[in-house]
């Protein structure tokens, strides 16, 4: 829950601040012409409709195992972050490239430049502000991992999801700003067309990445290495089992991971105290890690154990 909260934060903060630079963005574009700001108005609706989007599907991934989904909702956090990952796609990046071209083929000088420049200076620092909130909560979670390998290994999207949202915001803003100045300076209102296609190439970027990284947890990606280690190490002590073969896991939500693991139990060992054994396990896997939400124990020789692992290193 520790976890949901810090996003909730992130996600709040990042709501606010898009809707309010929206509706002053669409103002200004409105009062002046501008393509460059009109894209930029795009982009802050998108982001401002793909935080909603998080906030839902955190609500739902909330939501206790049923008879139709017994293991959770966990997935369906994955699930909304590919759909924000596609709508940055589809509507910020596309929308800002076709009106940019649409400037560059029709260009019109910027009409009351001054209005852009304090809507957009305005808009980089409440941008900044939310950014900085972003930040700071993934540096908390990654602890002392690189930004990209935390990335990679996060199993929550919904904070690096806000956070790259608003890196690309903060590039789009400087790049309209160095559109719309140049188009003023040079003479030249195509610049203006320029940078809204620049801004929409960011976009374009960004929603690619996102769209990889969600794609990977909604297909099912195993649990963090230090996990796997800790659950086989928790079955090696139990004295009934002989041999821990192996573990294989599935992050099924950012905090919810379903566990099967291979044994090897001594051979005298009676129905009875497999049980035991079993129940053993998973009071003491669930202790050590809460957010287990399932655990199957396979009894298994090292052998069968070592067939069915090759079989999947020959499909990788």
């Amino acid at each position: 829950m520790a976890a949901h909260a810090g996003s909730n934060k992130v996600i709040y903060a990042a709501l606010l601040g898009n809707l309010l630079i929206a509706i002053t963005k669409f103002v200004a574009a409105g009062f002046t012409g501008s393509s460059a700001m009109l894209s930029e108005g795009v982009h802050s609706l998108v982001d401002t409709g793909n935080e909603i989007l998080l906030l839902y599907g955190l609500h739902r991934a909330r939501r206790p195992p049923d008879r139709t989904h017994p293991l959770g909702h966990g997935r369906e956090i994955y699930f909304w972050s590919f759909i924000v990952a596609l709508l940055v796609f589809a509507l910020g990046a596309g929308v800002s490239i076709y009106e940019g071209i649409s400037h560059i083929l029709t260009p019109h000088p910027v009409e009351n430049v001054q209005v852009n420049y304090v809507v957009l200076l305005l808009s980089i620092l409440f941008e900044g502000y939310s950014w900085r909130v972003a930040l700071k909560e993934f540096r908390r979670e990654k602890g002392k991992l690189g930004y990209l390998e935390a990335v990679r290994r996060s199993k929550d999207p919904t904070t690096f999801t806000v956070l790259f949202e608003d890196s690309a915001a903060l590039v789009g803003l400087v790049t309209a700003l160095a559109g719309i100045t140049l188009a003023q300076l040079l003479d030249m209102p195509e610049l203006d067309g320029v940078a809204s296609v620049g801004i929409g190439l960011v976009l374009a970027a960004t929603a690619i990445f996102l769209a990889r990284e969600s794609k990977g947890l909604l297909m099912g990606e195993p649990a963090l290495p230090e996990v796997q280690r800790s659950v086989l190490a928790i079955a090696e002590h139990d004295p009934a089992v002989e041999r821990a073969n192996g573990v294989l896991t599935v992050q099924m939500g950012p905090d919810q991971v379903v566990v099967a693991i291979s044994v090897e139990f001594a051979d005298e060992l009676q129905a009875t105290a497999i049980e035991e054994c079993v129940e053993r396990l998973e009071q003491a896997l669930k202790a050590a890690h809460p957010e287990i939400a399932g655990i199957f124990v396979k009894p298994q020789s090292a052998g069968r154990w070592l067939a069915v692992r090759q079989k999947l290193d020959q499909v990788e």
